[in-house]
């Protein structure tokens, strides 16, 4: 009989972190509820005490959901009380807390003298502070989880050292995290190896493994985790993460049940639903899958090369090693029009992960009624952009009510705009090097705005000359990205949606932080 290997969904908080992939409340909710479908036994919420959005969508998502809700907080009373707030209402809840343990992060995080002088008595301090956050944490809630933060690169004695304690002090879940992504797959399974023979409490705890794709070993070095006695894995749909991401979701578990002649493992993933809900995070988060990705990309399942072809035509194992249907890709996808009705619409959305209200289900049809309008024949990839694009509701500061766009080859690009807030509409032109720049150049004078341009992508949802465009666009203000969608069958209009999207982001950042520090003058005042 093969083992459980316990999945642990990271994508809305650690995958968040990616650069301009913030997503608002009710967009991390519809991920849970899609992560929860696709049956990860624990789904990591996010990180509550960072912002007010944070916890709430923490909270929202902790009354929600019917799996195990954890939510991360730094060592700290302040970030435990928080973290368990959030989680209060969950059915199965769990405290994931975090320290510093090697060298290079103690020498930076801990360079203060009140941690000590020496590196030895800094050792000492941060031992002290991760068993006392763990036994707080542990008077809240039961299932408890410690992460040696940088362990990868931790000196093994000193790493055993601050795991037995925190496991003596109640810890139910021990992740050792590769943070940098630097160590090799032979290297990390024998730093868990070593780990069980070192720390004498160990078979008390479940132990985790957290890696990073820096080195695109995440996948690799998680594999060897297990190998050496790990039971858990953390990891993001696509991969998604810090810098290069984090160990693919997908890529885990398909390793696992493709190669169960290898693997004595397995894991609870519902497989189906691995492609909708790789669908699903990329449309939120604006993070588009590439091409050639493992198991999700568009060409996982093509094959081009005529010898590749006649084999496939002769028998599908020649070069596939799992079929589409294992994930959920489906051979045959179903094609609406403007003839379909409201319960054919809404049986295809529930099929793609989506459940929605009488009115939710009445707005997407509406939705969907314009754009089959615009192109004959509705594939489901418009209908997840379209889910993305018009159900989830948005904190909308400015909504873009008309443009026009003036260009030609012997003629200077020239946009005017029109757009509206609850207060006011704002008006103007502008010139610019093509169209696309002229609108963004007619905007930023519209709202009196000038961010850094940081990305500007564009794609097509799918095939034809009708194909619904989608656009991602990635600003930057303050030191901070924010990241707008916009879809449109024209390009222009979608540039123009998407821009407006990520100002909206911006502002709707602002707004938090004055909210923040007006709570910060009300405490001061009382």
């Amino acid at each position: 009989m093969s083992e459980k290997i316990l999945i642990f969904d990271t994508t809305l908080r650690d995958g968040e972190q990616s650069p301009g992939a913030a997503l608002n409340v009710f967009e991390k909710l519809e991920i849970a509820k899609q992560l929860e479908k696709l049956n990860a036994d624990i789904i990591e919420a996010g990180f509550p005490i960072s912002s007010p959005a944070q916890f709430e969508a923490v909270k929202r998502i902790s009354g929600e959901v019917n799996v195990t809700v954890a939510a991360l907080a730094r060592a700290k009373e302040v970030d435990i009380k928080s973290a368990y707030d959030a989680i209060r209402n969950a059915n199965k809840k769990r405290i994931h807390t975090f320290n510093s343990t090697s060298d290079y992060h103690i020498s930076g995080k801990f360079s203060d003298p009140r941690y000590g002088n020496t590196l030895s008595e800094k050792r000492n301090t941060i031992l002290k502070m991760s068993y006392d956050t763990v036994q707080y944490a542990k008077s809240l809630c039961d299932d408890v989880e410690f992460s040696a933060e940088d362990a990868g690169r931790t000196d093994i004695n000193y790493l055993a050292e601050v795991i037995e304690a925190a496991i003596e002090a109640g810890a139910t879940t021990i992740n050792i995290p590769d943070t940098t992504g630097y160590t090799m797959p032979k290297e990390y399974g024998k730093k868990i190896a070593d780990l069980f023979k070192k720390v004498k409490n160990i078979n008390k705890a479940i132990v985790s493994v957290h890696c990073h794709n820096d080195l695109g070993l995440a996948v690799a070095n998680s594999l060897a985790g297990i190998e050496n006695g790990a039971r858990q894995i953390e990891c993001t749909i696509n991969g998604i993460g810090e810098r290069a991401g984090n160990a693919s979701l997908e890529e885990v578990v398909m390793a696992l049940k493709v190669r169960k002649d290898f693997y004595d493992f397995h894991t609870d993933i519902n497989t189906k639903e691995i492609y909708n809900t790789s669908k699903m995070v990329s449309s939120f988060t604006g993070m588009i899958v590439q091409p050639n990705k493992a198991i999700v990309g568009e060409n996982a399942f093509a094959h081009e090369a005529g010898i590749h072809q006649d084999g496939m035509l002769k028998n599908r194992e020649t070069y596939e090693i799992m079929s589409p249907e294992s994930v959920g890709v489906q051979k045959t996808k179903i094609v609406l029009g403007r003839h379909s009705g409201r319960h054919g619409l809404k049986a295809r959305l529930k099929e793609l992960g989506y459940i929605l209200s009488e009115a939710e289900l009445q707005k997407a049809y509406d939705s969907f009624i314009k754009l089959a309008d615009k192109k004959k024949e509705i594939f489901d990839d418009d209908l997840r952009t379209l889910m993305g694009d018009e159900i989830v509701p948005r904190n909308e500061f400015y909504e873009l009510v008309y443009l026009n766009i003036n260009s030609g080859t012997n003629s200077i690009p020239t946009a005017t705009v029109s757009i509206k807030n609850c207060n006011a509409e704002y008006s103007d032109s502008a010139t610019g090097d093509g169209a696309v720049d002229a609108l963004f150049n007619a905007i930023n004078r519209a709202l009196n705005l000038q961010p850094n341009l940081e990305s500007y992508q564009v794609r097509s949802v799918t095939s034809g000359r009708e194909a619904l465009g989608e656009v991602f666009v990635r600003i930057r203000h303050d030191n901070l990205s924010f990241t707008g969608r916009g879809v449109s069958t024209d390009i222009i209009e979608a540039s123009g949606k998407a821009y407006i999207s990520a100002i909206n982001q911006q502002e709707l950042h602002k707004a938090e932080q004055k909210n923040v520090e007006e709570e910060k003058e009300i405490i001061k005042a009382v």
